[in-house]
């Protein structure tokens, strides 16, 4: 593996959960040996086009500001390391938004705060006295995030060299309510009464607050906004700005951006969006009406005394249906009637099932509602936590390590008994002692290693939880099998508390002399792990259910699943049927989880001919993907022109990205505008038209091709690479379904874009677009967006980097991002249909150069 070109299996071995390495020194993760020896910005899934730092950790864009012909890009940055941590400003800058230079760090953390999100500003008329009329300062406002208590506060930095060099106020913060979730001030001037314009998140009460100053220094409350919209997670990063509708200079409406994480369109981190009017106080957004779900016919609402023919295990849902809350849950909300399935009898340390008699698919949705956890469905993992049959070499019961070796503060002087002071709740490990090194939080770190045993068995199994640092990253956190004194298998957490089982199989092992080593090496976020149970055992250890969910059984399999978004208040939901017409199907209720919101609520479940909407689904959303957060705007951009960036990855599975030496990238930067669509006013977005710079000349083309029910590469025609800026224009035909595959090769991988035209959506499909088991949460679902057909034609603009696409539909209304991790040597690009006929009636596709080239 010294070759910077890894073989498909070890990129695939790479994306684990378990990774599995038998080298002659310390295990190295795959990815990490091909950046070692990749040069900068040639690395197996360097993005080309997209900015990325060269190395370390990098997350929300902040202070977007244009001076003296630079476009700045400050960012979140870990100057220490590849995960999150030692928040503190990164700095780039640019002329056209798309060839970027990175500057020397910009903003530090110091002993007392890190420095979290906010805006930046060119104090043209001095109101600070940071510098003068001649050389105004670009002032930063930023979240002053205290390391002792965790306050949060907003603070001033200046810099008088076009953002070289900063110094920090000495009157910080200026802004303090005393509050833990008090972050990401954008700033901005705001003409009618020549003053400054704060739009800051109170993000826990999902609420916006806006304040108003003379000087940037002494600032006075206007008004709050919120909570409105989807309102799970929390509300991060929001951005207020002016724009004309439909071009017309004389209709101007606000967009109030509000990031949002997690309980976002596609699940996890999503940048919502409000359209309004605002007053210099308060911003009003227009009114969308309330809603009615489609009638249908009611299958189950719980409104017996019993559970009917449904049959419960366990002893999460109780006797028989709720009347609301039980004993010791929040107030719930949202169901319908009098009763509801709900699975916190006995706390969320309750498990259960709850599973409908069989019936036919008849009708083509099946609507309900859902709350509770936000424990998805993990597909593969079984309901039976038994573990597995052996020798059991720890349990890490009884009070002590036994004859284990501690090196290190990291693993104290005995096993934990659960979750330790000021952790997230631990949960799925066995009895009362586990291994558990969030000592003092993450600073600590340590070794402990067992005696030596030998490998008689088939499998060692554990159970496993904490940071993903893999083996071969900077800083592991890791359980380690060594023969010999060398790393032949390793396994790391998945950035979650709750511990899950994982196996190694030792089978070409048999009868040598080994030790377990669990490895805390990281002192940054998810810098600790959870280990217990490990035994040698003749069969795998398979991972166990930890779902709170609604489920669709159809042939003994789940094939279509829904979670709640850790609230008390149900929701809407909705399963399309479709495809299982006429076949036999169960409805069943899971809650497999014993940790914090291990509970599921559920209700009213409906067949009906029109799927129903939830609060998130009818939000509207500046891009509907999974990776789009933090979305802020440039202020000063020439010629009143509004661009917007994002942090292009998921709070969901962010740090477990496989990218070494860096990790985090931006998007594209989009110009936005405000269109009238369908009698709405619609935030649309497209690239930046300096993207186009990098078109490689002649572009693939094709015109008037048909395709039905199929397939057919274009490759021939010179459509194919690992980067493209693709325009294409279909015609709907008969077809359910068309559209375009992307990155398309090696071992059947593709990224399907395509268009469902008997739901008028917009879709993506990454679940074959190459490494993804690396996070259970990476590749789930297929994300859409509503697209309706103009004039019976879709327009697609179609963005593909090395790891990542953005697609843009119609006037851009309907956008969606999702990194893809595939093999390099899947580059091709295929019109396929579905269902019937679809006629491709144009495509121009340019192969794009590097934008560091």
């Amino acid at each position: 593996m010294s070759s910077a070109r890894v073989s498909r299996q070890a990129r695939l071995r790479m994306a684990t959960v378990v990774t599995v390495c038998a080298l002659s020194a310390a295990t190295l993760a795959p990815w990490a040996c091909a950046a070692d020896d990749a040069p900068a910005y040639t690395e197996t899934y360097r993005p080309q086009f997209h900015f990325t730092p060269q190395k370390n950790w990098m997350n929300d864009p902040n202070g977007l500001v244009y001076y003296q012909g630079e476009y700045h890009l400050f960012y979140q940055y870990n100057p220490n390391g590849n995960s999150w941590g030692d928040m503190s400003w990164g700095h780039a800058v640019s002329k056209d938004l798309v060839h970027w230079e990175e500057l020397p760090l910009a903003l530090a953390h110091d002993d007392e705060e890190m420095v979290f999100s906010g805006g930046a500003v060119v104090d043209r008329d001095n109101t600070t006295g940071f510098g003068t009329k001649e050389n105004p300062a670009m002032v930063a406002i930023y979240t002053s995030a205290y390391k002792d208590g965790g306050k949060q506060a907003q603070s001033l930095a200046y810099s008088t060299d076009r953002g070289r060099t900063w110094t920090k106020y000495q009157g910080n913060p200026v802004i303090d309510i005393g509050s833990r979730d008090f972050r990401d001030p954008k700033v901005q001037w705001y003409a009618p009464t020549k003053s400054w314009l704060m739009t800051v998140s109170l993000s826990a009460e999902h609420k916006v607050l806006f304040y108003s100053s003379k000087n940037l220094k002494d600032w006075e409350l206007q008004s709050e906004f919120g909570p409105a919209g989807a309102a799970g997670g929390v509300w991060e990063c929001p951005d207020l700005f002016p724009l004309a509708v439909d071009g017309d200079s004389r209709r101007i409406k606000w967009v109030l951006v509000v990031n949002l994480n997690p309980g976002g369109i596609a699940g996890g981190s999503a940048a919502q969006y409000f359209v309004g009017d605002f007053d210099g106080k308060t911003f009003t957004p227009e009114d969308k009406g309330s809603y009615t779900p489609p009638a249908g016919d009611v299958v189950q609402d719980f409104e017996g005394t019993g559970f009917g023919d449904w049959t419960a295990t366990g002893s999460a849902f109780g006797q028989g249906p709720a009347t609301g809350a039980v004993d010791g849950q929040g107030t719930v909300s949202g169901f319908d009637g009098k009763g509801l399935a709900n699975s916190f009898h006995g706390g969320d340390g309750a498990t259960g099932v709850l599973t409908s008699a069989p019936f036919t698919v008849k009708s083509p949705y099946l609507n309900f509602k859902i709350g509770g956890g936000r424990h998805p469905h993990e597909a593969g993992t079984v309901l039976d936590s038994t573990p597995p049959e052996g020798t059991v070499l720890a349990d890490f019961e009884g009070g002590t390590y036994g004859d284990w070796t501690a090196t290190g503060d990291a693993f104290g002087t005995a096993p934990a008994t659960g979750t330790l002071p000021g952790q997230q709740q631990v949960s799925g490990y066995l009895g009362s002692g586990l291994v558990n090194t969030f000592r003092n939080g993450d600073s600590t770190t340590g070794t402990l290693t067992s005696p030596e045993f030998t490998v008689d068995k088939k499998y060692i199994g554990f159970l496993v939880g904490g940071g993903n640092h893999p083996a071969g990253s900077g800083h592991p956190t890791v359980i380690e099998l060594l023969v010999d004194g060398r790393v032949v298998r390793s396994a790391t957490g998945k950035d979650a508390e709750a511990l899950n089982w994982a196996s190694w199989d030792v089978g070409d092992l048999a009868g040598k002399k080994a030790r377990i080593r669990i490895v805390d090496d990281n002192t940054g976020g998810w810098g600790h792990l959870n280990v217990d149970h490990i035994v040698l055992s003749d069969n795998p250890a398979q991972r166990v259910s930890q779902e709170t969910s609604v489920n669709l059984i159809v042939d003994g399999k789940v094939v279509r699943s829904a979670t709640g978004t850790d609230s008390e208040a149900l929701d809407w939901a909705s399963f399309d049927m479709r495809p299982f017409a006429g076949r036999q199907a169960r409805i069943q209720i899971r809650d497999m989880n014993t940790g914090g919101w291990g509970h599921v609520l559920a209700d009213r479940f409906t067949a009906a001919d029109r799927p129903a909407e939830s609060v998130v689904r009818r939000a509207d959303w500046a891009d509907y993907g999974r990776d789009y957060y933090a979305a802020v705007s440039w202020e000063d951009a020439p010629g009143g022109k509004r661009y917007m960036i994002g942090w292009m990855n998921n709070w969901d599975y962010g740090q477990s990205v496989p990218t070494s030496p860096w990790r985090g990238a931006q998007s594209v930067p989009r110009e936005m505008a405000l269109r009238t669509i369908d009698g709405r006013i619609r935030l649309t977005s497209k690239p930046v038209s300096s993207l186009e710079s990098l078109r490689l000349a002649g572009p693939a083309t094709a015109s008037g091709l048909s395709v039905k029910s199929t397939s057919k590469s274009l490759t021939g025609l010179g459509a194919q690479g690992k980067a493209l800026d693709i325009e294409a224009t279909f015609s709907l035909g008969d077809a359910d379904r068309f559209g375009l595959k992307v990155r398309t090769g090696a071992g059947g991988e593709e990224t399907v874009i395509g268009y469902d035209a008997t739901t008028q959506q917009l879709y993506v499909d990454r679940s074959r677009s190459g490494a993804g088991d690396f996070h259970s949460l990476f590749s789930t679902g297929v994300e859409t967006a509503p697209l309706k057909a103009e004039k019976g034609k879709v327009k697609l603009r179609i963005l593909v980097d090395w790891s990542s696409v953005e697609v843009f539909g119609g006037s851009g209304q309907a956008v969606i991002t999702d990194q893809i991790f595939p093999d390099p040597s899947s580059t091709g690009v295929e019109v396929f249909a579905e269902g019937g006929t679809a006629t491709l009636d144009g495509l121009r596709a340019w192969q794009l150069k590097s934008a560091r080239q």
